[in-house]
């Protein structure tokens, strides 16, 4: 395949959604990774639409027997992956943390830090593959910012990236480059679901996010081991 080929975790709605259908407009082949099989198909259509492809995967992050058969699937069918995005994750429990159960706390952890371990495992050998690989892990401002009643999700994703920067230290002189991205506040679900009383309309939408992000998993993209936050108007 001629286009650069993009794995997108959390494809089917928010951030993961935009910055799909970003990749299809500008030429990439998407892998989309959704839990949802129906909201997967009508990004396809959307990406067709738009002139792009893409293949769609249903699957579940929380199945860590189901990595290596992902892993398996891509190298037979591509060869190769040019970039990934890690996008998805959830909320958890948001309180104090002594109010919150060990089975949402420890799904958390899961899906926001555990999965992308995992991820990055099963990937590394695709993306070598690839002649001028990219990588980005989708992050939050509470990993510089941490506050009351947050406590696993920002301790997920500050894992993400310690894990994330070592990573890249440790591909610091491949051709692998490999940033964080802090999106800050955008108009999504899990952000309406946090902050319930906010106007979403004072927020940026995610296809502003996405237009950032796109420079990350392009092959002129130097930087590797970087903190990059979203610009605001």
């Amino acid at each position: 395949m001629d286009k650069r080929i993009t794995l997108v975790t959390g494809a089917s709605q928010g951030i993961g959604r935009a910055i799909a259908l970003a990749l299809g407009e500008a030429g990439h082949h998407v892998i989309a990774l959704s839990r949802s099989k129906k909201a997967l198909e009508t990004l396809d259509d959307e990406i067709r639409a738009a002139g792009g492809s893409a293949s769609l995967i249903p699957f579940d992050l929380k199945d860590a027997g189901s990595f290596e058969a992902l892993g398996k699937a891509l190298h037979e069918k591509f060869g190769r992956l040019d970039g990934l995005v890690g996008n998805a994750g959830i909320l958890g429990h948001i309180g104090p943390l002594q109010a919150g159960g060990e089975r949402q706390f420890n799904e958390t952890i899961d899906v926001n830090l555990s999965a992308n371990w995992r991820l990055i495992r099963v990937m590394d050998p695709l993306l070598r593959q690839s002649e001028t690989p990219r990588a980005v892990f989708v992050s939050s401002g509470v990993v510089p910012r941490p506050r009351a009643f947050w406590g696993p999700y920002q301790a997920s994703k500050a894992g993400l990236e310690a894990l994330v920067a070592a990573w890249a230290d440790e591909n610091e002189n491949t051709r692998l480059r490999v940033n964080i991205f802090d999106p800050g506040a955008t108009r999504t679900n899990m952000r309406a679901e946090a902050m319930p009383g906010e106007d979403p309309e004072t927020l940026p939408a995610p296809a502003d996010v996405a237009r950032q992000v796109l420079p990350l998993l392009m092959a002129e993209e130097t930087r590797t081991g970087a903190r990059i936050s979203a610009a605001r108007d």
